[in-house]
């Protein structure tokens, strides 16, 4: 009898959801490591400087939680009610 394979592959390829979330993984991190220079902005008053490499993700990271939030605050007033 044949043992199964933990690291078989044959499961991996068959989703095509881990491939497309693998594919756009790889893609961003190509990207990121393309902008590496350091990036200079103003906020009001503050001038910061920092890598675009890190940049980058941070502002991704922030658009998706405050998207978030929103989304769960004006989400949950829907809830609750009954369509006539």
């Amino acid at each position: 009898m044949k043992e199964k394979n933990t690291t078989d592959l044959k499961g991996f390829v068959k989703k095509p959801k881990t491939i497309v979330a693998f594919v756009i993984i790889v893609l961003l991190l190509i990207i990121f490591f393309q902008n590496t220079q350091v990036v200079s902005f103003r906020i009001f008053f503050w001038k910061i400087s920092m890598p675009q490499i890190i940049l980058t993700p941070l502002t991704m990271v922030i658009g998706l939680v405050l998207g978030y939030i929103i989304a769960k605050m004006t989400g949950n007033r829907h809830k609750g009610k009954i369509h006539d």
